[in-house]
Formats: C-alpha cells, structure tokens, sequence
C-alpha cells in the first residue's frame, strides 16, 4: 500500500504538474477539448492508463470537458500513485 503523502510535499510536487490542483485529499484537473468525441477518446486513454497502473480515478465529462480526479483511497489521501498518474495523464493531452 502506497503511504499517504503530507500537503505540503502534494504542492510542493503539483509545481511540476501542469494543471492539476489539491482539492482536500485528491488533485484535480479539468481538460477542455474541441468536442464530445474528443473527450471521450481522452477518457479512454485515461482509462487504460489508470487500468494498468490498477488505480482508479474518478473521471467526469460533459460535453467537452474532463474532468480527473485521483486519490488513494486505501492509503486516506494522496500518495505517488497519483501524482505518477496525473503526470502520465498530462503526457497524452493532445
């Protein structure tokens, strides 16, 4: 089990994370994309992403917007795994 991270290590390491956001005990980034389609291919790729790393976000869309979110749940907060994912996460925005 990944060790929960203290908030002021999370900001400190968001600063190299484009985007993305603490919001209590998750990090969180909203993508605007041209169009439903779009975002939805996103989605996908997020999803296999998150599958082969077993870490699970929370994922919402509307119309054209993504939005993420990703906390460990099992370890109470934010841990490694989710920055390690956000920063896969931003290497496929197209």
């Amino acid at each position: 089990m990944a060790e929960k991270m203290a908030g002021a290590d999370v900001d400190r390491l968001l600063g190299d994370l484009d985007g993305w956001s603490r919001e209590g005990d998750q990090i969180v980034r909203e993508f605007k994309f041209r169009d439903f389609v779009e975002a939805v291919g996103f989605m996908a790729q997020v999803g296999v992403l998150a599958e082969r790393a077993n870490h699970h976000p929370e994922l919402r869309n509307v119309y054209s917007t993504v939005t993420i979110a990703l906390s460990s749940h099992d370890a109470g907060g934010i841990t490694q795994r989710d920055l390690d994912l956000a920063k896969e996460v931003n290497e496929r925005v197209p």
